[in-house]
């Protein structure tokens, strides 16, 4: 069981119990915790496992009562720390969750260097004064709006990862898309494919990988259909090459939308919601964000 008393961004402590004892620390933190090779070697050259308050071995067995504390610290990003008006949907010792500007790049790029999300969060952690790398769990192109995962230390990082793998991530999204959806519900099951020169523009095809996008009509007007979108897979441009592939491309979207649009500054796409467990304490969280108002208007 956790320790209350001993929790902070960077450290984990765990009492361990009964059910838990006989095996060796190594494979405690590897199964329990889902602390993966790599990190246990760099952990272990740092000395950041310590076990009843002293440095153990990996081999040493553990006992009910026995305190293992998990120490992360590590040197943080070399990306400029920018002050940046992040609003912040949730948060807690192992996670920051932002609700995403549209317009705003994630990551440092060549043309893009001190004006992005990763930026703002070195700065935020700074100010916090946690001495963590920036990690991102989820991700959003630049002209999409909603929630965004920060784990604050590469345990909750794995640990999120992993959730997305085995599906236990639950990821929905608003929409504006051109005419009239006729379908109350649907899935659109269908391969997406990178070619070669596209200039990053995605395809339907047979050689993509497998995707699956659920989704729901919340309102209808003249013509455009306002959706809730379930991602069952996280392709890039997953989304928006599903509803433009059945006739009802994403408002605002060049990419994959009409040539020239011009109605919607951005493709009209928010994150709104997203459901998981908690990676220390394993509860069940969920967490919203509202409609932007430029979605509104529409």
């Amino acid at each position: 069981m956790l320790d209350p008393k001993k929790q902070s961004a960077t450290t984990i402590t765990h009492i361990v119990e009964i059910s838990e004892e006989g095996g060796t620390l190594k494979d405690f933190l590897r199964d329990r915790y889902g602390i993966s090779s790599r990190l246990l070697s760099k952990m272990k050259k740092k000395r950041q496992i310590l076990m009843n308050g002293e440095y153990a071995p990996y081999h040493t067995r553990i006992y009910r009562g026995d305190q293992i504390e998990m120490n992360f610290e590590e040197d943080p990003n070399s990306y400029p720390s920018v002050p940046m008006n992040l609003e912040i949907a949730y948060e807690d010792l192992d996670l920051l969750i932002i609700n995403k500007k549209p317009g705003i790049v994630t990551h440092p790029t060549q043309g893009h260097h001190k004006d992005t999300l990763t930026n703002g969060v070195v700065d935020y952690f700074q100010r916090i004064g946690l001495n963590m790398k920036v990690r991102f769990v989820n991700r959003l192109d630049m002209n999409t709006s909603g929630l965004l995962v920060i784990a604050k230390n590469p345990f909750a990082h794995f640990d999120l990862m992993k959730q997305m793998q085995e599906d236990q991530v639950t990821k929905s999204y608003l929409t504006w898309v051109h005419g009239k959806v006729k379908e109350d519900q649907g899935m659109i099951e269908e391969p997406i494919y990178n070619p070669e020169d596209s200039g990053g523009r995605r395809i339907i095809d047979s050689r993509g990988q497998i995707s699956k996008t659920g989704y729901r009509v919340l309102r209808r007007k003249e013509n455009r259909t306002l959706l809730n979108v379930r991602l069952y897979t996280g392709r890039t441009h997953q989304i928006r090459v599903h509803l433009g592939s059945i006739g009802h491309p994403i408002i605002g979207d060049t990419l994959y939308g009409d040539e020239g649009e011009e109605s919607f500054p951005r493709q009209a796409l928010h994150a709104f919601s997203l459901e998981f467990f908690q990676p220390r304490y394993r509860k069940k969280i969920q967490v919203e964000a509202p409609m932007p108002k430029d979605m509104e208007a529409l």
